[in-house]
């Protein structure tokens, strides 16, 4: 005879149901740009009023939402959420756009920008095949060093750069690194505007990089590639490949700047 199996179906997992309704009330309060009363929240949401009314209050504490001429609209902490949610979503965009064109010349791509007087490195796109550089050394004190950096520097006024060398002085971290900073002034005040700025092997032994300045706004940003050095040939060609066809891309990011 067949056996039945009696055991007990699985439990369903808990949901906790206050947290239901505060979403629900959020959603509600979302839902209307000037905000809305406590009861024009609590029907949209399907509460009871003294449920919302308790929801609300906890709300306003924790400061997802405050209460303003007799209306609730989103609070500080609501708006640091939807900030943090923009800023992922921009940065998205940016990985996105750069695989792209990591898939279009098949080279690793960089994307930086200059902000509050250091070098950041916003986002990389490379493939296990065709890696992006290692960061042995740190990227914002060795900028003489890369071409990232060296693009960034050379887009900055005479003050902005002295202040910069000031804090990160060029020393030579390979042999064909350059070697002080009035080294590295001469190599930048020969890059022509918007051209790019190459090194070869003067960051990482073996590697060959090339940037090139990009116009966004105010703030010196760049993209760059890097290659193997046997195949240094080709840096120059790829990078203006890609700065060739870059202009759909800015838009997108412009975005990184606010980040």
């Amino acid at each position: 005879m067949a056996t039945v199996d009696t055991a007990p179906a699985a439990a369903p997992q808990t949901l906790i149901g206050s947290v239901q309704r505060a979403m629900r009330l959020l959603e509600a309060v979302a839902s209307h740009d000037d905000g809305a009363p406590a009861k024009q929240l609590a029907r949209e949401a399907g509460l009871a009023l003294p449920t919302a009314y308790h929801l609300l209050r906890t709300l306003a504490h924790e400061g997802y939402l405050r209460r303003e001429n007799g209306v609730f609209v989103f609070g500080d902490a609501a708006e640091r959420l939807s900030s943090s949610g923009a800023q992922q979503n921009r940065r998205s965009m940016i990985t996105d756009a750069l695989r792209h064109w990591r898939d279009t010349i098949g080279v690793p791509v960089y994307f930086a920008v200059y902000r509050d007087g250091e070098i950041e490195l916003v986002a990389v796109a490379d493939t296990p095949a065709n890696p992006a550089v290692e960061e042995w050394a740190d990227f914002r004190e060795t900028g003489h060093a890369h071409a990232i950096g060296q693009c960034l520097l050379s887009q900055l006024d005479e003050e902005a750069r002295k202040d910069h060398l000031d804090r990160y002085p060029a020393q030579s971290i390979t042999p064909y690194s350059v070697r002080d900073d009035r080294a590295l002034l001469r190599k930048l005040s020969r890059v022509g505007r918007m051209e790019p700025v190459v090194e070869r092997q003067e960051y990482a032994l073996g590697t060959a990089c090339a940037a090139f300045p990009l116009t966004i706004g105010s703030t010196a940003a760049t993209l760059a590639i890097s290659l193997p050095s046997h195949q240094a040939e080709k840096l120059l060609p790829t990078a203006r490949q890609l700065q060739h066809e870059i202009g759909r891309l800015v838009g997108t990011l412009a975005f990184s700047i606010s980040i």
